[in-house]
């Protein structure tokens, strides 16, 4: 079986971090492990607090796992401190963990910041380069680029200035761009753009989804897929579970999918 590390934040809501990605593991058919950076207090209505782990101690969670077990795939998620950067991306090259999918995770869904400010420098610089492919959303685009993205040319910009920083493969993903009847993701190898599209559906029932998408990636990764083939699959695995997920009633504001969904009908 093959097998996937996560090393992210734990939502206690149970619909990102983490949880999510150990979720969509399962639901691809790997075996999921995890290195958590941090702990939240977070339902669908917001972030209450963050609690960091010590970063010699997500070092050692790292540690423990791939010295024993090992992993066919790492993705990354909210890694709080410029300084839980630093150790994650040591140990990545330490251990020579590859492919990796990096989420830059920077704000939840209901606004709550989840990367410092003083991370982000280290994310670009540090963790970046590593990546086999990473996953900013047009928020997170938008701020490691530096301009506005409100157009498909403006993704296939913020692809190139991204894809400069150091990562093999950058798919920027337009879930919020605005006036387009698809929701595009634009995968960007440094040659050539190609676009992902799937119909665009109302659902109050987001919680969680980049983090699943960069997990499904990954999960396929770990099974052997190509990039496109895996970010191809990762794309139809999110619009059927966010379609089947539209009725749920869990919790009061964005609530999460339903990551077995598929299994389960």
């Amino acid at each position: 079986m093959k097998r996937a590390l996560t090393i992210a934040g734990s939502d206690s809501g149970g619909g990102a971090g983490i949880q999510a990605d150990l979720k969509t593991f399962a639901a691809r058919g790997v075996f999921g492990m995890s290195a958590i950076t941090a702990l939240t207090a977070q339902n669908t209505v917001g972030v209450q607090g963050v609690f960091e782990i010590p970063p010699a101690f997500v070092a050692l969670q790292i540690d423990s796992v791939v010295t024993d077990i090992g992993t066919d795939a790492v993705k990354t998620g909210m890694l709080s401190s410029a300084a839980i950067v630093e150790v994650v991306a040591a140990k990545i090259r330490e251990h020579r963990l590859t492919p990796l999918v990096v989420d830059p995770v920077m704000v939840a869904k209901s606004g709550d910041h989840l990367l410092r400010d003083d991370a982000r420098d280290a994310l670009i610089k540090l963790l970046l380069p590593l990546a086999t492919v990473v996953t900013p959303n047009l928020h997170e685009a938008r701020v490691l680029c530096g301009f506005e993205i409100t157009t498909l040319d403006e993704m296939r910009r913020a692809a190139q200035t991204i894809h400069a920083m150091g990562p093999q493969n950058v798919v920027v993903k337009g879930g919020h761009l605005p006036a387009t009847s698809d929701a595009i993701d634009l995968l960007f190898d440094g040659e050539t753009f190609q676009e992902f599209r799937a119909p665009r559906f109302q659902s109050q029932n987001t919680h969680g989804t980049g983090c699943t998408f960069a997990s499904a990636i990954a999960a396929e990764l770990a099974k052997g897929h190509p990039v496109t083939d895996a970010v191809s699959i990762a794309k139809d695995y999110l619009t059927q579970i966010l379609r089947a997920s539209a009725d749920l009633k869990i919790g009061h504001g964005h609530g999460p999918m339903n990551h077995v969904s598929l299994l389960v009908r």
